[in-house]
């Protein structure tokens, strides 16, 4: 049955109350769903005039409204998850996981470190807990503005290292600078490769301008048990 035609203007507290009706019928199930709608046009009714749409009409109006508001949502978020999307950005993946740290060669575990993405896929984030109290945080993001990867580690020491560089040959080398406890300006290199199922990194330190490298650290990471 079609309602009169004629329209005039509606309420303000009466949309209210009409999109109230509306949100609970998109929720509410099936078989409840036209008496929520029938009750709806009900309130209406009781602050404007009839107007020109049927039962039927304002049940698919409710439901189309709901689809594009959800087609919305979904376009926004496809929209941030492309700003990290091309390849470069996955470089670092194999780095990705729940590992436990040892030094090389021996299985006494050092430290549990967890590495995941976050900020919509576009950092990775590195949370490390040594056994011995040491604890640090590391966030790494590729530049595509300057085609580089970028790492700045933190400690609960006050320690702060910056390092960048590429992948080369299958492994992610940053390089950077810091200073020694005596304030000696030290050059550092750290490369990370993945290695049957588990990843190995290895550091080396410079203090005379990267003519002679001596090994900080060398950390084989392994799937936490």
């Amino acid at each position: 049955m079609q309602a009169n035609a004629t329209h005039t203007p509606i309420h303000p507290f009466a949309c209210t109350r009409h999109m109230i009706y509306l949100g609970n019928a998109r929720s509410a199930g099936l078989r409840h769903q036209k008496e929520l709608v029938r009750n709806a046009i009900q309130t209406m009714n009781a602050n404007t005039q009839p107007i020109g749409f049927s039962l039927h009409s304002l049940f698919v109006l409710s439901i189309v409204g709901g689809i594009l508001l959800s087609m919305a949502c979904l376009g926004a978020k496809s929209v941030t998850s492309a700003s990290c999307s091309a390849p470069e950005y996955h470089e670092f993946d194999f780095w990705l996981g729940d590992w436990d740290s040892f030094d090389f060669g021996t299985s006494k575990k050092d430290a549990r470190v967890r590495v995941n993405r976050i900020l919509d896929g576009c950092v990775i984030h590195e949370d490390y807990q040594s056994v011995g109290g040491h604890k640090g945080e590391s966030f790494s993001i590729y530049d595509a503005s300057r085609k580089v990867w970028h790492q700045s580690w933190v400690t609960n020491r006050g320690q702060l290292l910056i390092i960048e560089g590429n992948l080369q040959n299958g492994a992610m080398v940053l390089a950077g600078m810091d200073r020694t406890t005596s304030g000696e300006e030290r050059r550092v290199r750290g490369s990370w490769k993945p290695v049957d199922g588990s990843v190995r990194e290895t550091a080396f330190t410079s203090t005379d301008g990267g003519k002679t490298w001596k090994p900080w650290f060398d950390l084989m990471f392994r799937p936490h048990k």
